[in-house]
């Protein structure tokens, strides 16, 4: 959003071309004074006044601005991503030149060189966040070097940014479950329309001419119709246990936040994969679903979800006889030795079908 407020000034630092500057200056007043020329007076008054003139200007370069966020539409913990932004100078006089913007002073800046008066100028900054969830930002940095690069002018503008930061993703292979055969369309000895071939028979009135069997047709003289096989839709619950109690140690916590990812990169590999996903956990529940709108549903909860108390009852499903992937500290515990001493991938959560 456009936010129309004044900026709080950061102070002024002199660079390093400042800093000789500042050095020169003082030996010319040295020889001014020992000397008495009037010419080295003349020429210490106008680099003294060259030094105030660049840190008067650089302070009104970094005034009079609007500024405007464009976060990503998605963000995933551990991944750079690009901010996007805009600058728009309210000055109707004055343009702005070599303006520095960044989130943070300690971030590499994005340099803007020139900025029209009543004029706007885009850029995007590269970040990272390391942790999921929400994230604000409450305000970002201008700093400017103009006229002379003497001196550094900073200001600090205040935006209130907030953005949803999603679970990191691991290797989509490393999430699968250990026997996808078990999954996916497959096919039942009931007729449908699938693709395995159910049998042949001969065409009856109403049977839909496009399943005609053209070439045992023309062996035996008669309309033969195919008939094709059901399948099953593949589905697969997602049954994340987070009721883990207090989290003790950063050990603990840093399990926690591996199967989250886990969780993520499962349910984000399978809707890819064209299945039906159901997320489920202690204190949210979201119903099958596919596509798009279900794999941002399921990022969303689990960029939120956060450890409960314990509980002794199991976490069940919508539907029993759905192939189920469950991931808990308790079925995780023994595999995080191997896993930290491994190749880094995710193994493969235990698979308990109902």
């Amino acid at each position: 959003m456009k936010k129309k407020r004044r900026a709080i000034p950061e102070g002024i630092r002199i660079t390093k071309v400042g800093l000789w500057y500042v050095l020169i200056t003082l030996v010319v007043a040295i020889a001014a004074t020992n000397t008495g020329n009037n010419a080295l007076y003349m020429v210490w008054a106008v680099m003294l006044a060259a030094l105030v003139l660049s840190g008067f200007i650089s302070r009104q370069n970094v005034r009079g601005l609007d500024i405007e966020l464009e976060p990503p539409s998605e963000v995933f913990a551990n991944q750079p991503f690009g901010l996007g932004f805009q600058l728009t100078n309210r000055s109707r006089i004055w343009p702005r030149w070599f303006l520095l913007f960044s989130v943070s002073p300690a971030d590499r800046p994005w340099l803007l060189p020139y900025l029209p008066r009543r004029g706007f100028g885009q850029g995007t900054v590269e970040l990272m966040r390391p942790q999921r969830g929400r994230h604000r930002l409450e305000a970002v940095h201008l700093s400017s070097l103009f006229p002379f690069g003497l001196l550094r002018k900073g200001a600090r503008y205040r935006v209130e940014t907030q953005f949803l930061v999603f679970p990191e993703l691991f290797p989509a292979a490393s999430a699968r479950l250990a026997d996808q055969g078990d999954l996916g369309d497959e096919a039942t000895r009931r007729r449908g329309k699938g693709q395995d071939l159910h049998g042949l028979r001969r065409f009856r009135p109403g049977d839909d001419p496009r399943g005609i069997h053209w070439k045992q047709t023309a062996r035996t003289g008669e309309l033969i119709y195919t008939e094709r096989q059901a399948d099953e839709s593949r589905r697969l619950s997602i049954l994340f246990d987070n009721g883990v109690g207090d989290l003790t140690d950063d050990e603990q916590v840093e399990r926690f936040e591996r199967l989250v990812s886990e969780a993520a990169t499962a349910a984000v590999d399978y809707l890819r994969r064209g299945y039906y996903v159901e997320f489920v956990a202690r204190d949210v529940s979201l119903p099958f679903g596919g596509g798009e709108r279900q794999r941002l549903a399921v990022l969303e909860a689990l960029a939120l979800i956060e450890p409960g108390p314990r509980q002794r009852l199991p976490l069940l499903g919508a539907a029993a006889d759905v192939p189920q992937l469950r991931i808990g500290m308790e079925s995780a515990g023994a595999a995080d030795a191997q896993r930290r001493g491994g190749d880094g991938h995710l193994e493969r959560p235990r698979r308990a079908v109902g």
